[in-house]
């Protein structure tokens, strides 16, 4: 049997199913719209990919340059307008990851006021190149053409400013957040990365040294691949440089310890796919945020 075709199929129903779901659902917005400013295409991957014996093709793989905005209807647009970027792991796309991990659902639930982006980056292969959004200036460009479709479909108004930008990503998505905090030109509060350490630590590292504000979590496994090993190596350099880190349980993490500890790594014993929903990590930590306000108590003048 081909697993990975079955698992393509599935995926693709699961996205049918999203889809046809957002059409009726009153708590949430969907717009698809393609940047120049995302990973792809670039002249990294313009003959494709070769991994473990498979040539993954520039057409099929790394020519997507779509954006996914899900805009909760309790949005209240002001001047300011908070981002959450999330970026997907291996074998996935912006459809996909949002259907898997439940995404749309646990930002809606999170209550909070803010956009969820989803920019391509590789499309459905194994691959953690972040494409153009590894060069100088090109995330402020996305951050650009994200305002614009917001204008554009009159969500926001046209003198609204992007606000506070919380970046987010599962496995691979490590090197394309760890690119955007060193090139990306726009400030960044928050990183939560989940099973997503593989390296860069510099880069990570650095980001974290800019401001004693920025907030910083990694949730890993011991079946990441060496996520593990990755985080030991950080906390390390943490304590050698004097840098005050948590290091915690899932089972238990409480949102005091999140809000607490502007470095915290959380361990899990489950798997490495299995670590951002159900239960709602996502959730969770966009809940406990150190920037993202609740609708509720959004106070943007405006």
């Amino acid at each position: 049997m081909n697993y990975t075709r079955l698992l393509k199929t599935m995926l693709l129903l699961l996205l049918l199913v999203l889809r046809v779901h957002a059409q009726e659902n009153k708590d949430v917005q969907l717009l698809h719209f393609t940047s120049p400013h995302t990973s792809f295409p670039d002249t990294g991957r313009a003959n494709g990919h070769l991994y473990d014996s498979v040539l993954y093709t520039a057409q099929e793989h790394y020519s997507d340059s779509s954006v996914l905005l899900i805009i909760p209807k309790h949005l209240d647009a002001g001047k300011k307008i908070d981002l959450v970027f999330w970026f997907h792991g291996w074998h996935n796309n912006i459809d996909t990851a949002a259907v898997f991990y439940e995404l749309t659902k646990q930002f809606v639930a999170s209550n909070r006021n803010a956009i969820l982006v989803l920019a391509e980056t590789t499309k459905d292969a194994p691959d953690s190149y972040g494409g153009k959004l590894e060069q100088k200036g090109m995330f402020k460009g996305l951050v650009n053409d994200v305002m614009n479709e917001l204008r554009r479909n009159n969500i926001v108004k046209a003198g609204a400013e992007p606000g506070n930008i919380v970046l987010g990503g599962h496995s691979g998505a490590f090197r394309v957040i760890a690119y955007i905090l060193q090139n990306g030109q726009v400030p960044v509060q928050e990183v939560f990365l989940f099973d997503a350490l593989y390296s860069q630590v510099d880069k990570f590292m650095g980001w974290i040294k800019q401001d004693e504000h920025h907030h910083f979590i990694h949730w890993f496994t011991n079946h990441g691949g060496g996520t593990d090993e990755m985080s030991d190596t950080m906390m390390q350099q943490l304590k050698d440089q004097q840098l005050a880190y948590n290091l915690t349980e899932e089972t238990t993490v409480t949102p005091d310890i999140i809000k607490s500890n502007r470095i915290l790594f959380v361990h899990s014993l489950r798997e490495h796919n299995v670590i951002i929903n159900n239960p709602d990590d996502f959730q969770l930590l966009l809940e406990n945020s150190f920037v993202l306000i609740p609708k509720k108590m959004s106070v943007q003048v405006k």
